[in-house]
């Protein structure tokens, strides 16, 4: 009847079981504002020539058709130390989220034990000396946690979304060393891209100080002339040793990112003088794509439904913990080890309930609070994400418009420059005309070359607020 019993508590806690869940099943709130309409739609920016609506690229560094800065990211995908800490970090949230499920299995402990032992007699209320003797014990014992109101299925959601927002920030991690890495490398180009933009002017100057000298030396010229173009000389030259040391920054920071000391950067990037340059338009898709791509979207989002889970992780401590336990062994003398005489065995459960204070009522308004704050920096994100591309793509818009009029600057300044040195050198003109065209020229050179990095670099901003490149092999 005891045996009946028994079995019969113990169907009935395992039915009454699961049969609750407490706090709130997770759902994407309806007034979030991922939901709002604006959010979805096509960018204001798309009207630009330079972009277009077609769906993102994952691996947008391909668009520069660029095979050294490809062997750059991959390089940093592989050993960047910031990527290494991102999955080590996963690897932690996978192991606690593997716990978090195993917590609602049942569990085994077994145990085995041998002694040479003398019992005291009295102990046993006989007045004699005990023989010595070998005693044995050994059993197993199996626990089962009842998850009564669901608080072990509601640990478990919010270890599954930590995990999942843990991902989401690897991605992130992923999306900036691709940047980085491309702005490393455009660095150290744009610097050579500028030396080499300087370099081409000195070479002028340098002739040109050859015509002035000679007019001088002529009598068509006076040594203010020849003074004047060494001096506009002397000025070009002192801006070389300024990128010099840019590109050398840039490739010491390329380096690193990619995991190896600053002084082991390659050597093929040293040498390029050349921007990388994207030949079609950028795709950018819609603001409902880009929401969906974004993995710091998709990391807050995982983070509001880990803090929804621990609501319910919060309320269950308002109810009852039950456990079933089942156990057996055989304990005596070493000799007589599983004689019926030395077996045991026992079922039942255990019911163990704290009663409820104001401390488990603050936990959950906690829990609340926490929940309702993880809304608000999801939302946060959400419009920041929608703000940074819409700015990236107004800001190259303007930039690509500023670029296209300084060209005709420059070309404009190219023909006067020409034309104000072949009157010079006519001497139907003073050095002094000719020195100012030449300055002007060497001005808008300076900028277009300027204007070209900053395009390339708002190419980056652009490419890193669209959020593609993180669908790598390696996730």
């Amino acid at each position: 009847m005891s045996i009946r019993f028994a079995g019969v508590t113990v169907l009935a806690v395992v039915l009454l079981g699961g049969c609750t869940t407490v706090g709130p099943d997770y759902a994407l709130p309806a007034a979030a504002a991922i939901r709002l309409p604006a959010a979805n739609g096509a960018f204001a920016g798309t009207a630009a020539n330079a972009v277009s609506s077609e769906p993102v690229v994952g691996p947008w560094w391909q668009l520069f058709d660029d095979p050294v800065l490809e062997q750059l990211v991959d390089a940093a995908l592989v050993s960047n130390t910031d990527l290494r800490v991102a999955a080590a970090n996963l690897a932690r949230a996978e192991a606690i989220d593997s716990e978090a499920a195993a917590a609602g299995h049942p569990r085994l402990v077994a145990s085995a034990a041998v002694e040479r032992t003398q019992l005291s007699g009295e102990s046993y209320l006989l007045p004699v000396r005990l023989p010595d003797m070998n005693v044995a014990d050994v059993g197993a014992t199996v626990a089962y946690q009842v998850d009564l109101v669901g608080r072990l299925r509601r640990a478990s959601e919010a270890a599954t979304a930590d995990r999942e927002a843990t991902a989401a920030a690897l991605d992130v991690a992923r999306i900036t060393v691709i940047a980085d890495v491309a702005r490393a490398y455009i660095a150290a180009c744009a610097a050579g891209y500028e030396r080499a933009t300087t370099l081409a002017l000195v070479g002028t100057q340098e002739r040109t100080l050859s015509v002035v000298s000679r007019l001088a030396d002529a009598g068509r010229g006076t040594d203010i002339d020849v003074t004047r173009a060494r001096a506009l000389l002397d000025q070009q030259r002192a801006v070389l040793p300024t990128y010099d040391a840019r590109q050398r920054t840039a490739l010491y920071r390329l380096a690193v990112l990619t995991g190896k000391p600053p002084t082991e950067f390659p050597e093929i990037v040293a040498a390029c003088a050349e921007l990388p340059r994207v030949s079609r338009p950028i795709p950018v898709g819609d603001g409902a794509a880009l929401l969906r791509r974004r993995p710091d979207v998709r990391q807050a989002e995982r983070t509001l439904a880990s803090a929804t889970a621990r609501i319910g992780v919060a309320t269950a401590a308002l109810y009852p913990s039950i456990s079933i336990g089942l156990g057996g062994g055989s304990t005596g003398l070493l000799a007589d080890l599983g004689e019926p005489a030395t077996n045991h065995w026992s079922i039942g459960t255990l019911i163990s309930w704290t009663m409820p204070d104001g401390r488990e009522r603050a936990r959950i308004r906690q829990a609340d609070a926490t929940a309702a704050a993880a809304l608000a920096h999801f939302d946060a994100v959400v419009l920041n994400a929608l703000r940074e591309t819409e700015t990236a793509l107004s800001v190259y818009a303007s930039d690509l418009e500023r670029n296209q009029a300084l060209r005709t600057a420059r070309d404009e300044a190219a023909r006067a420059d020409e034309e104000a040195q072949r009157l010079y050198r006519a001497g139907r003109h003073p050095y002094l005309s000719a020195l100012d065209a030449r300055r002007t020229l060497e001005a808008t050179e300076d900028a277009v070359a300027a204007s070209d990095v900053q395009l390339t670099g708002d190419r980056i901003n652009l490419f890193l607020a669209l959020g593609g490149g993180w669908e790598s092999p390696a996730r």
